[in-house]
């Protein structure tokens, strides 16, 4: 394909990408549901399964194999501005006098299905060589329980928002513990990838090493250097923003270089770029990146749904999704619902709890396209999960309102409502969303 052909269909297919996914995103909200749930959808509706098996020629003429590392680059972009602005707005002090609570509804919400899912990939090997698995290394088994561990905490963040729970003893709860379970998460997820050996020139054990001193350098040495540089310069805002997003890309490259995918990277430039002064999260860092990121998050769904194929699922892959799905659900709920009413909240609340934590939605995504790449996941497997994720986000809305409706509380909903953008596109809960977070958290 000559290059200008290639810069021609590049064109058209990110029209299409941008067009569709937030169409799509735009639907999801009006039916009740949060907007990735939409764009997940159109990603998949774009892919091999359905675009790629009804109509093949025109999958192919919209999205040729040539254009693919460029889709792919787009996506990797979006998603390291998305998760710089999730690393910049964690904050753990948001946990307030339920400090012990939220941290025992975190470790539990992570160890039960982490357990749950790791055992069964054990126990059921046979049948995951029927979805391409079969060897089951270590990082296998590991990833298979961070898998179901997994709650996305932007997705959450919306549902407890759009549905006037932001203010709550439960809404708080379930965000304060969903952002530990980030903290949990990501640090066993990054030491699973440590252990895939794709051909990289060094092992195991000195990527390892190397990525102990990165870690230790951006946790000592990050923050304080680039306060002095960035802030007491009185830098321009527009400048300053560039150069810390130009931060967060070299430290993804980093983690990407050593082997822990460039969502790390990310990750841990937000977590140690600087607040202001006050402890307050810089509005004028955090719109842009928002903004960026909804607008762009639309390439990752799409490069995510070409890599789902519903047609390579048999009867296996189907009883495995039924099985996946239901664990995903009940390990949640009931593990968060238990530790929540053991930390002192009435039976109702623990129940919303632990529903809110089963939301996994964009984060859960993420981690399958580490695995994915990582060689950690077959395609059949993949696809598995990715379906569990859309199934649980899908399902939270419903079991939300089953237990309003239960506890014989108002309608969800019926309370003041955040302001239109907050309940947007994934990463784009507005700049206001810690603060209200913050205000809450050491309530009763």
């Amino acid at each position: 394909m000559r290059p200008d052909a290639m810069v021609t269909h590049f064109l058209f297919a990110s029209a299409l990408v941008l067009t569709a996914g937030h169409a799509a995103g735009w639907l999801a909200r009006r039916l009740k549901q949060p907007y990735i749930v939409g764009q997940l959808a159109a990603g998949i509706a774009l892919g091999p399964s359905l675009l790629g098996t009804t109509a093949p020629d025109v999958h192919a003429l919209l999205f040729p194999e040539q254009i693919g590392t460029a889709l792919q680059g787009l996506a990797q972009f979006a998603l390291v501005v998305f998760l710089f602005a999730v690393g910049y707005e964690l904050d753990l002090t948001l946990l307030g006098s339920r400090t012990r609570t939220a941290v025992g509804v975190a470790l539990t919400a992570f160890v039960v299905p982490m357990a749950v899912g790791s055992g069964c990939a054990l126990l059921f090997r046979a049948q995951l060589r029927a979805l391409d698995m079969p060897h089951l290394s270590p990082g296998t088994v590991v990833f298979a329980g961070v898998a179901l561990s997994i709650t996305a905490v932007p997705v959450l963040t919306a549902i407890v928002r759009e549905n006037g729970l932001a203010s709550t003893v439960p809404g708080v709860m379930a965000v304060s513990a969903a952002g530990l379970l980030d903290v949990i998460g990501w640090t066993v997820l990054a030491g699973t990838l440590l252990e895939s050996d794709d051909g990289r020139e060094l092992s195991w054990y000195w990527r390892a090493l190397l990525a102990a001193g990165f870690l230790a350098l951006m946790l000592v040495a990050a923050r304080p250097l680039l306060r002095r540089l960035l802030w007491r310069t009185q830098m321009e805002p527009l400048l300053r923003l560039s150069l810390l997003v130009g931060f967060a890309f070299g430290a993804a490259s980093v983690t990407q270089y050593l082997g822990l995918h460039a969502i790390c990277g990310a990750l841990l430039a937000g977590f140690v770029c600087p607040r202001e002064r006050d402890g307050t999260l810089d509005p004028d860092l955090l719109r842009p990146l928002h903004d960026v990121s909804a607008l762009l998050l639309p390439f990752f769904f799409v490069v995510s749904g070409q890599a789902v194929a519903l047609n390579s699922l048999n009867g296996t892959g189907w009883a495995a999704l039924a099985v996946v799905t239901v664990l995903a659900v009940t390990t949640k709920v009931g593990s968060g619902t238990v530790a929540a009413r053991l930390g002192g909240l009435d039976r109702d609340d623990a129940r919303t709890v632990g529903v809110l934590l089963s939301a996994r939605g964009l984060t859960e995504l993420i981690a399958l396209d580490a695995g994915l790449r990582a060689g950690l996941l077959s395609g059949p497997l993949y696809t598995v999960l990715v379906l569990m994720a859309l199934a649980t986000t899908l399902l939270t809305q419903p079991m939300l309102m089953l237990v309003q409706r239960r506890a014989g509380r108002p309608p969800l909903g019926t309370a003041t409502r955040a302001p239109h953008r907050t309940d947007g596109p994934p990463g784009a809960p507005g700049p206001s969303a810690p603060s209200e977070s913050t205000a809450t958290a050491p309530g009763p």
